[in-house]
């Protein structure tokens, strides 16, 4: 497999994604939408899972497709920018059809992010606004980073944010992934730069300096954070066309990346859950083989788009941590 040309979940054809952020508020929200309803799927590891409309992804509900998915901010306050997106496609005629209304299916997740600093004295819940602004501003491109719902985001050492990633199967598929990493562990190997997800790097994004040489193996973690104030929520995505159960698997394997990627990944205090979505646009020549293929891409995507959130943070007035380009990034520069 090769990277795809933009190296975004919005090289998945049809799939578009709007951020927002409020930078007062150090918080954002991140939408996943397309031109039509998409299957989608749901896979949680994290004990301290948030979520919105998550049971409706199971195999066997009756709806099986989606208008948009939500990754926002907020913890259980950042639900609502669902709201937001609901009004937003409702508006646009879209949902699904009972009787003479739509009821537009957008499912949610959310990250803890009320203890970084930012102004969390509001009046008004301000995600709903937030959800459809991103709604709204949604394109093929979009800034990773500190943007949307990584805007605020921090994991066990480094301040952390939203990444993407996609690959190009041989097969002709594509995989993409979008994520905020909020995460209790560390994606970075010990005290150096380097990725714990470096051996599935792809033309130096997230700076090329390789696998670490060496790790410690006694090394024991302390929780950084305190229960439900770490997540990392994800989304994987694929033009294949999947019905629920396959895709749910695929999600499933995608959690393979989250591990790689960062450690240690699915605590008890970590909300970790990947979404899956499915375009449908290209059948599936050999299903076997590539539904096998799929899974194992799901995972090294994830793993890339998670350290990209990391190496793309931008430092900002008033952080309570340190950017990893701002610690590490000199290491970067001399490299190339």
């Amino acid at each position: 497999m090769k990277q795809g040309p933009r190296n975004l979940i919005t090289d998945v054809e049809g799939l578009l994604v709007g951020n927002a952020h409020d930078a007062g508020l150090r918080s954002g929200v991140s939408v996943l939408t397309g031109a039509r309803p998409f299957t989608a799927g749901l896979h949680v590891m994290g004990g301290a899972p948030g979520t919105r409309e998550s049971d409706l992804l199971a195999p066997d509900r009756l709806v099986q497709q989606v208008d948009a998915l939500v990754l926002s901010g907020g913890s259980a306050f950042g639900l609502a920018a669902c709201d937001g997106v609901m009004a937003g496609l409702r508006a646009q005629g879209r949902g699904f059809a009972v009787g003479d209304q739509s009821v537009p299916i957008v499912p949610g997740a959310i990250l803890f992010d009320l203890l970084n600093g930012g102004n969390k004295a509001w009046q008004a819940n301000p995600y709903p606004a937030l959800g459809l602004e991103a709604l709204n501003g949604a394109s093929d491109r979009f800034a990773i980073g500190t943007a949307g719902a990584g805007f605020g985001a921090m994991t066990g050492t480094l301040k952390g944010g939203l990444g993407s990633a996609s690959a190009v199967l041989y097969s002709g598929l594509t995989v993409g992934a979008l994520v905020a990493v909020n995460a209790l562990g560390s994606v970075n190997v010990g005290e150096g730069a380097q990725f714990w997800a470096a051996p599935w790097e792809m033309d130096a994004e997230f700076g090329g300096l390789g696998a670490a040489r060496a790790y410690d193996p006694h090394f024991e973690p302390e929780p950084a954070k305190r229960a439900g104030e770490a997540t990392t929520i994800a989304i994987i995505a694929t033009d294949a066309a999947l019905d629920q159960a396959q895709l749910t698997r695929m999600a499933t394997a995608a959690h393979d990346g989250m591990a790689r990627a960062i450690h240690p990944s699915h605590s008890l205090l970590d909300g970790d859950l990947v979404f899956g979505a499915a375009t449908g646009a290209k059948e599936l020549t050999d299903p076997l083989r590539d539904i096998f293929q799929l899974g194992h891409a799901a995972a090294c995507v994830l793993a890339r788009a998670i350290a990209r959130a990391i190496y793309e943070a931008k430092a900002m007035p008033g952080d309570l941590q340190p950017c990893w380009q701002d610690v590490y990034g000199t290491q970067t520069r001399a490299a190339h």
